[in-house]
């Protein structure tokens, strides 16, 4: 019986840069796929808008990947998974990968206190939608929130290192009540966090299992594409397209370091209005 190929490609969207740590590891994952990432530049941050907004922004991003004859979407971006992903669902008759559930059930199985700390935008904090994830894993689960809207800026800035004042100074602030609940495990609900990793654990703590919400998607995925046969299997290591709707420049430099690879001369703008 011969393997059945599927050389479509993977698509992943983000309000910014931080669904790069989702395509890093996708590519580690899966080096046969064609990946076509869009960050929506032009509009980030989307942790502060309405949920109309949001919904809105979500769906021509979604709309713009699927001209490409996507065999899955991966919506990187945790705020708009919190708001919009049955909107996005509904509307693409193609497998829709968020990035709340699977990281609340690693988060639930890690857990040894049954305390789990939550990070993320404002917009994320404020759907409750990992509180409501681990609730319906477990009832005896307590989850403790806090928005963390400075971490993106830091991050898109390259303040991330653990030496850096400013980036331990507002860590500092937002992770001071985690700390106090004595959480032993800490989601990172924001793509861009795992660039934070080294700032959030020596203030939080060596001992808080840091959750990476981006990553362990990415694993589900693979599995998800490989039960379905819809691998590539071309033998090829496949290709990477970044699509921005801001200055190409802007997220080239960045992006290089975000992924750890030179993506200058890879990257388009377009426009999605």
């Amino acid at each position: 019986m011969g393997f059945i190929m599927d050389k479509r490609p993977i698509g992943v969207f983000d309000s910014g840069l931080g669904g790069l740590t989702m395509v890093k590891k996708l590519a580690e994952l899966l080096p046969e796929e064609d990946i076509i990432y869009l960050g929506d530049t032009g509009r980030v941050p989307y942790g502060s808008r309405s949920r109309e907004t949001i919904v809105k922004y979500a769906c021509q991003d979604a709309a713009f990947l699927a001209e490409f004859d996507i065999k899955t979407m991966v919506v990187a971006c945790n705020t708009v998974c919190s708001v919009a992903i049955d909107v996005l669902k509904s509307a693409h008759d193609i497998p829709v990968f968020e990035v709340v559930n699977t990281p609340a059930k690693v988060a639930a199985s890690v857990t040894k206190n049954k305390k789990i700390g939550i990070i993320g935008t404002a917009a994320t904090i404020r759907s409750g939608a990992y509180e409501t994830a681990l609730k319906k894993i477990s009832p005896d689960l307590t989850a403790y929130s806090v928005p963390c809207p400075l971490f993106v800026p830091l991050v898109e800035e390259g303040w991330t290192d653990p030496i850096d004042e400013a980036a331990l100074n507002i860590a500092e602030r937002y992770l001071e009540k985690l700390r106090e609940e004595e959480i032993d495990t800490l989601i990172l609900g924001c793509t861009h966090y795992p660039l934070l990793r080294e700032v959030i654990s020596k203030i939080i703590g060596p001992d808080v299992e840091l959750i990476d919400s981006g990553a362990e998607t990415a694993k589900l995925v693979a599995i998800d594409l490989q039960s379905r046969e819809m691998l590539s299997k071309s033998g090829i290591i496949g290709t990477i397209r970044y699509f921005v709707t801001d200055s190409v420049e802007s997220f080239s430099k960045p992006a290089s370091r975000f992924l750890e690879s030179d993506v200058h001369g890879m990257v388009e703008q377009v426009n999605l209005e």
